[in-house]
C-alpha cells in the first residue's frame, strides 16, 4: 500500500466481510500436493487469521500423492477407474500410513506459535476424530473398488460441538463403517458431504489446475468469475465435446460445487492454490480472484429503498464533484427515492439510475446514471439503461431523453440522437441550466 490512508481505506473495506463471516462455517478442501508445497505455511497463516476473526473452520485434506508414493516404496501398483483409485487390502494399509503421517504434519503446522510471525499467540486447537461414516463405493460397470468408499453419514453434532469450543476441525480422507471397516475416500466427496451436512456458509476448494487459468486453444479463462448452479450445469455440458476439455480436477470440483449448492451450501469457491493469500483475496475482496458458484444469480436490478439513500450518495458524490452529475442533497434524494433503480451485486449497490416521467408528452427523463468505478466497462450500465427503457415503456411512454456533459458518445452508441432544447417538455425547458450547457439526447423506444 502506498500510504497510511490507503491502509485505513482498505482496512475499513474489509469490515463488512469480518462482520458477515464471524460465526459462519467454512469447509476448506485442499490436496496432498498442497501440503508438500513450500507455500503451505502461508496457507496456515491465513487459516490462523480466519480463525482469529471468528470463522468456524473445517479443513478436509487429500493425500493422493502421498499414498502413491507409499505404494511405490512398497513396490505396489495403484489401479484406478473413472478417475478414482481402487483400494485393495495392501493399498489400504499404505493409505492409512500415508494419511496418518500427513495428518500429524498438518496438526503440527496448525500448532505453531512462533513469536514475530503471523502465528504468534495463535493457540489454535485442532480437533479430529471419526466424524465420517463411510460405505463401499461398490462395483461400478464391473469394477470392484474394494476399500475405496464414499461418505454415508456425517456426525454433525460432534463437529458442531468442536467448532463451538473454538476448535479447527481437521478431517482426513478416511471413513469408518459401523462394522469397523476403514474406507479410502476422495477429498472432493468428503468435503462436499461435510459441507452439506453442516449447512456450511462456504465450501472452498484450492485447486492446482487453476494455476494457469486459461485454455490452450484461445487463452480464454478456464472458469468464469461467477456461475449459478444452472449456468454451471450448462458450462460443464458445453465442455464435454470440447477438444480442450476442463482438467479433471476442475470437472470434479465444479460437479461437487453444484451438488453442494443444491444441498443448501450458500456459496462454493474454486480458487488457485498457487496464489499467495488466495483465500483472503477471494473472501475479503468484492470481486474475488477465483470462481464462485451460487444457487441464484448474485446480480439484481430493483427499485431503490429509503435505506439505500446513503449508499447512493456515496456512489454519486464523486461524479457530482467532477461536474458529471447535478448535485443532489440527502433530503432531495429521500424525497425522490422512488424514482431510482439500483443495480445490486452480492448485497452491494454498484449502480443507480433515476427516471422522471412527463406523462402529458409521453416522455421520460433518464438522470443520475452512475456505476461504481470498480465495475465500469462490464456491461452494467447497459443493463441499467435497458431496465430504465422497459420501465418507460411499461408506463405508456415511448421516448426517453437525457441531459449530459460528459457521456455523449456512450448515449449515441446506445441509440440516442442529439436534439434541440425545444424538443424537451416545457417544464424541463424552464428548468434548463444554461451554465452547465448540457447536451440533449433523445431515443424513441419500441415495444
Amino acid at each position: 500500500m502506498n500510504s497510511t490512508a490507503d491502509f485505513v481505506a482498505w482496512f475499513r473495506s474489509v469490515a463488512p466481510y469480518v462482520n458477515t463471516f464471524r460465526g459462519k462455517v467454512f469447509v476448506i478442501g485442499f490436496s496432498g500436493d498442497m501440503v508438500t508445497d513450500e507455500n503451505f505455511i502461508s496457507f496456515i497463516h491465513d487459516i490462523n487469521l480466519l480463525a482469529s476473526l471468528g470463522v468456524r473452520l473445517v479443513l478436509v485434506y487429500g493425500a493422493r500423492p502421498q499414498i502413491h508414493q507409499r505404494l511405490r516404496e512398497c513396490h505396489l501398483e495403484y489401479k484406478s477407474a473413472m478417475g478414482i483409485d481402487i483400494t485393495d487390502t495392501a493399498s489400504l494399509q499404505c493409505a492409512k500410513e500415508a494419511i496418518g503421517r500427513i495428518h500429524f504434519e498438518i496438526e503440527a503446522q496448525l500448532s505453531m506459535g512462533l513469536p514475530n510471525s503471523p502465528m504468534a499467540n495463535a493457540a489454535i486447537r485442532v480437533a479430529s476424530g471419526n466424524f465420517v461414516t463411510a460405505c463401499p463405493f461398490g462395483i461400478i460397470e464391473g469394477v470392484d473398488f474394494m476399500h475405496t468408499g464414499k461418505v454415508r453419514k456425517v456426525n454433525v453434532p460432534a463437529i458442531k460441538a468442536c467448532l463451538e469450543q473454538g476448535n479447527v476441525v481437521l478431517i482426513s480422507p478416511l471413513g469408518y463403517s459401523p462394522t469397523g471397516e476403514i474406507f479410502n475416500l476422495t477429498l472432493e466427496n468428503t468435503a462436499t458431504e461435510v459441507a452439506i451436512a453442516l449447512n456450511a456458509e462456504k465450501l472452498i476448494f484450492l485447486l492446482d489446475s487453476l494455476k494457469d487459468n486459461h485454455s490452450a486453444l484461445n487463452n480464454e479463462k478456464l472458469l468464469p468469475r461467477e456461475l449459478t448452479v444452472a449456468q454451471s450445469k450448462l458450462f460443464l455440458q458445453s465442455k464435454k465435446n470440447n477438444a480442450y476439455a476442463l482438467p479433471d480436477e476442475i470437472q470434479k470440483s465444479l460437479t461437487c460445487a453444484i451438488k453442494a449448492c443444491e444441498g443448501n451450501v450458500a456459496r462454493t469457491h474454486l480458487i488457485n492454490r498457487q496464489t499467495d493469500g488466495a483465500i483472503l483475496k477471494e473472501l475479503f475482496t468484492h470481486y474475488g480472484i477465483g470462481c464462485m458458484i451460487s444457487r441464484e444469480a448474485l446480480e439484481s436490478l430493483r427499485k431503490a429503498r429509503i435505506e439505500d439513500v446513503g449508499t447512493i450518495l456515496q456512489l454519486i458524490e464523486p461524479l457530482e464533484a467532477d461536474g458529471i452529475l447535478v448535485r443532489r442533497n440527502r433530503e432531495l434524494l429521500e424525497i425522490e427515492i422512488d424514482r431510482f433503480t439500483v443495480f445490486e451485486h452480492d448485497g452491494m449497490i454498484i449502480g443507480c439510475a433515476a427516471l422522471y416521467p412527463f406523462p402529458q408528452e409521453n416522455i421520460c427523463e433518464l438522470a443520475c446514471l452512475a456505476i461504481h468505478p470498480s465495475y465500469r466497462n462490464l456491461g452494467h450500465g447497459n443493463q441499467l439503461l435497458k431496465t430504465i427503457e422497459e420501465i418507460t415503456l411499461s408506463q405508456g411512454n415511448d421516448k426517453l431523453f437525457v441531459l449530459t456533459t460528459h457521456a455523449t458518445h456512450w448515449f449515441i452508441e446506445h441509440g440516442f440522437i442529439e436534439v434541440s432544447l425545444g424538443e424537451l417538455p416545457k417544464l424541463k425547458q424552464d428548468l434548463y441550466n444554461y451554465k452547465r450547457r448540457s447536451k440533449v439526447f433523445m431515443k424513441t423506444l419500441k415495444a
